[in-house]
C-alpha cells in the first residue's frame, strides 16, 4: 500500500483550521465527513479513520453524537486502525466503554505531558517523543475512566492524555494545531474563562513553543505507519 486511505470524522462544526490541519498532518487519502451534520462513512473499508476535536460534550443527547459513537464502537469492533484527537479521543473511551466526565474546570495553552513510565508502547505511537513533551491542550471535559483493557499512554496533572485499545488511540491534546489556531481557538473562550487567563495563553503562543511541540507531531507518522502495518502486515513498516 503506498499511500493509506482514511475517513476524516470532522466534529469541529466546519471550523477551517480543522480540516487543514489534519490535511496537512496525515500523509493518507483523506475522505472527509461533517459528522455534526449526520454525515457518517457507508463502509469500513478504510485502512483507518481520524476523528477529529470539537466543541461538543460526548454526553450530549444529540442524535449525530451517539450516531458517531456506534460507528466508532463497530469500527473498532471491525478492528480498523483508529486515532481520536481531544474530542476525538473522548468520543474512543466512550465507544470502547470508558467514561467521560465535566473537569469543573478549563485546562488550555501549551502544557507538558508524560508518558507512563513502564508503558509499553509496543504500537509505537509515541515513537521519537521525549518521555514528558509539549503539547497545546484545550478542554473542559475528561476521560475520567478508561475503558475495560485499555492502557494508560501519557498523562499530566489533569488526567488521561493518551490510551490505546486494540486497534483504537486515543490523544486529549491537539498536535495538529499550528499558531494561528491555538490562537484564534484561545480568543474563542471569551465569555467562558477570565479575560486575564486568556491574555496569559495568547502571550504563551511562542515560536519557541510552537518549534517544541512540533515534536508531538510525529505521532500522526507514527498512526499512518502503523495502519499501513495493520494493513499490509509488519514488512510493510520496513519498506
Amino acid at each position: 500500500m503506498d499511500r493509506p486511505r482514511f475517513a476524516l470524522l470532522d466534529a469541529s462544526h466546519g471550523e477551517t483550521h480543522t480540516r487543514r490541519n489534519f490535511r496537512r498532518e496525515l500523509d493518507a487519502a483523506l475522505a472527509e465527513f461533517d459528522v455534526t451534520e449526520g454525515e457518517l462513512p457507508s463502509t469500513y473499508d478504510y485502512d483507518g479513520a481520524v476523528i477529529t476535536g470539537s466543541r461538543a460534550s460526548v454526553y450530549w443527547d444529540e442524535p449525530w453524537i451517539g450516531s458517531l459513537v456506534d460507528w466508532t464502537a463497530e469500527a473498532a469492533r471491525r478492528e480498523l486502525p483508529l486515532l481520536g484527537v481531544c474530542y476525538g479521543h473522548q468520543v474512543l473511551a466512550e465507544a470502547l466503554g470508558g467514561h467521560v466526565a465535566g473537569m469543573g474546570e478549563y485546562e488550555i495553552g501549551y502544557r507538558e505531558v508524560r508518558r507512563v513510565d513502564g508503558t509499553a508502547d509496543d504500537a509505537g505511537l509515541f515513537a521519537g517523543i521525549s518521555d514528558s513533551f509539549t503539547v497545546f491542550t484545550t478542554h473542559s471535559d475528561h476521560v475520567a475512566e478508561l475503558p475495560p483493557g485499555a492502557t494508560l499512554l501519557a498523562e499530566n496533572e489533569y488526567g488521561v492524555h493518551a490510551f490505546r485499545k486494540g486497534h483504537a488511540f486515543g490523544v486529549q491534546f491537539h498536535p495538529e494545531y499550528d499558531p494561528d489556531t491555538a490562537a484564534s481557538v484561545t480568543r474563542g473562550k471569551d465569555g467562558q474563562l477570565p479575560v486575564e487567563r486568556i491574555e496569559a495563553v495568547l502571550d504563551g503562543i511562542t515560536d519557541e513553543r510552537y518549534a517544541a511541540a512540533c515534536e508531538a507531531k510525529r505521532l500522526f507518522e507514527n498512526f499512518v505507519d502503523y495502519a499501513r502495518q495493520a494493513h499490509d502486515g509488519p514488512a510493510a513498516a520496513a519498506d
